[in-house]
């Protein structure tokens, strides 16, 4: 939380008489540094960066690996042998569909190749005898011709009746549904013997090897979460547990829409909660505040305003750039202090830059 409070703009007539009575007999840079270590306080520079408290997001928990399956034809749903909860293995059988129309269409298909088959046999056969009668001059060069062609047409309608039979082969193979991967039946939606359309979601299956929360967050948080960060996550049911911690996966920016809230995905380590589980997802502002010194740590000379900085015992001249008066303290535009620094407040009059010293 910052320190700092609304007042009055600076004024360097004030701050003059304030340094005046700083003002001492080494005062200015030009002396010596003292071999002796003076005696000194100090106190620390207040601000830059800020942590708030955490902004909670909702979120459901689902597993990282998922599917929705569906039947790419229509019918009625014949057969479903799994449960609600049941865990499958990459092959198993879900569910059946019945379609009458795919059967015969497979098995008129299978025949019509075999017909063809037959066919191309006879013509292969007869060119075969034609050529060696055409040889001795028995068959026309015309006739031998024909046989020919009449037997390259029976080739090409047998490759097309290859893809056709091929074609309702994996129709009727479509009307079995099977599991993609190892997992646990997360959802049924359709009963036995209801007609399931074209790409109706049936079964909902979920892997159990990974979680992950999806929360909307609005735009000017983005720059607050990474790729790669982590993130607390508190699980709603439990309020005592302690928060599990997750990390960030994806960040999807979308428009820049005032209002509109963007999708943060974060994964959760194995095993920790359950998938449909509510849980919260902490996200920790963090914001710029202004950097502060005491009042009493700046000093004033020909070259301007500065600070003395205490680094390993030694005092440091620092210049600094002084924007207003706040209280007793006083706010600096940043420049070579940072926040945590320790500066000199009482002592500054017997101070010259390369002093040793000594806090109290």
């Amino acid at each position: 939380m910052s320190l700092i409070k609304r007042g009055a703009p600076f004024s360097f007539a004030s701050l003059a008489l304030v340094v005046l009575v700083l003002s001492g007999c080494r005062g200015g840079t030009a002396d010596a540094p003292s071999e002796a270590a003076v005696s000194v306080r100090v106190a620390e520079v207040t601000g830059g960066q800020v942590e708030e408290i955490p902004l909670r997001f909702s979120g459901i928990v689902r597993a990282a690996q998922r599917a929705t399956l569906t039947f790419q034809l229509s019918g009625t749903l014949r057969e479903r042998p799994v449960e609600l909860g049941q865990n499958v293995k990459p092959g198993d059988v879900l569910a059946r569909l019945y379609n009458p129309a795919l059967e015969p269409a497979r098995d008129s298909a299978a025949a019509r190749l075999e017909e063809l088959k037959t066919q191309f046999d006879q013509a292969q056969r007869e060119w075969e005898r034609s050529s060696r009668l055409h040889q001795r001059g028995v068959v026309s060069e015309q006739n031998l011709e024909q046989i020919a062609a009449r037997r390259d047409s029976l080739r090409a309608s047998m490759a097309t009746a290859e893809a056709s039979l091929a074609e309702a082969t994996r129709l009727l193979e479509e009307s079995v549904l099977k599991a993609p991967f190892a997992g646990q039946v997360e959802a049924l939606l359709v009963e036995r013997d209801e007609f399931v359309s074209a790409g109706q979601p049936v079964i909902r299956l979920s892997s159990p090897l990974g979680r992950e929360v999806e929360v909307r967050v609005p735009a000017h948080l983005l720059s607050h979460v990474r790729v790669g960060q982590e993130l607390p996550v508190w699980s709603v049911q439990d309020r005592n547990r302690d928060a599990e911690t997750g990390t960030v996966i994806e960040i999807a920016q979308g428009s820049s829409i005032r209002g509109e809230l963007h999708p943060v995905l974060v994964s959760l380590p194995p095993q920790s909660l359950g998938s449909g589980e509510p849980v919260e997802v902490g996200i920790t502002p963090v914001r710029a505040s202004a950097m502060t010194v005491p009042l009493l740590a700046v000093v004033r000379n020909d070259s301007g305003t500065s600070v003395f900085r205490v680094d390993d015992a030694t005092a440091r001249q620092v210049p600094v750039k002084i924007d207003r008066v706040i209280g007793e303290r006083v706010m600096v535009h940043p420049g070579e202090l940072q926040a945590g620094d320790q500066v000199v407040y009482a002592g500054t009059t017997r101070l010259v830059d390369g002093d040793r010293v000594e806090i109290r």
